[in-house]
């Protein structure tokens, strides 16, 4: 559809802007877009991947990544995010779990957020590894990197600041989608794969080009509250659709 990569290109500003991928909007945009369901974690991952990377860099060189803490969370989902990715999974089970996890995410968007200077940690931040494993595993099974769902947890348990929760959040992310679509690569072969990304490949541009934006220039065209409020909006209605059919 012709709208798809305009779709793509907001949405990675969007997203870029506050340190997520967008893998739950990509995967929401493909499957309103009736995609084949078996393309959608190969996309969305691969989006994620692009995306994410510039704000890694951006978190990095600001010196706004807790790397022990950060590192910590994404090495105990990555295994699982590959195990995702290798997981052969039915059309029907698939949009099932796209849907629910769709409607979840919708809602996660939804709570509050920590301020900068909410640093001091809840007794209920030392859980939030346990958190890491499950996330990991939808990453690589549905292709959203986990990062929509890790950042509710770690502000409402103010686990960090906020500027270091979206570092932390971007490379959470980044890494449960290399591992994710390695499971993928696997699972697919690399013909189907290949031509995948290939039928995608202006979805790929257009993020490409949307994250650079949001990520090197950290524009805000909207208030990061109301982007939530939209994105949720969409990924609600999204995972709503796939559940009634």
């Amino acid at each position: 559809m012709i709208w798809l990569p305009f779709g793509f290109f907001a949405t990675a500003v969007l997203y870029a802007s506050v340190g997520f991928g967008g893998g739950s909007t990509y995967n929401a945009l493909l499957a309103l877009a009736h995609t084949d369901y078996r393309a959608l974690p190969i996309l969305a991952l691969s989006c994620n991947i692009l995306v994410v990377t510039g704000s890694c860099i951006r978190f990095a060189r600001a010196k706004q990544v807790p790397w022990r803490g950060a590192l910590m969370l994404a090495l105990i989902a990555a295994p699982l995010a590959f195990l995702g990715g290798l997981t052969p999974i039915k059309e029907k089970a698939f949009l099932l779990t796209l849907g629910a996890s769709l409607i979840f995410a919708g809602l996660a968007l939804l709570l509050p957020r920590a301020m900068d200077s909410e640093t001091k940690p809840t007794p209920l931040a030392r859980w939030v590894p346990f958190a890491a494993a499950p996330l990991g595993y939808l990453a690589g099974l549905v292709g959203i990197g986990g990062g929509i769902f890790l950042a509710p947890l770690l502000h409402l348990t103010r686990w960090n600041s906020a500027r270091r929760i979206a570092a932390t959040t971007s490379l959470f992310i980044l890494i449960n989608s290399l591992t994710g679509l390695a499971g993928q690569l696997i699972k697919a072969g690399a013909g189907r794969f290949v031509q995948t990304l290939d039928s995608g490949i202006w979805l790929l541009v257009a993020v490409v080009i949307g994250g650079q934006i949001g990520s090197l220039l950290a524009l805000r065209l909207l208030p990061e509250k109301v982007i939530r409020w939209l994105t949720a909006a969409l990924t609600l209605w999204a995972g709503g659709q796939l559940l009634l059919k």
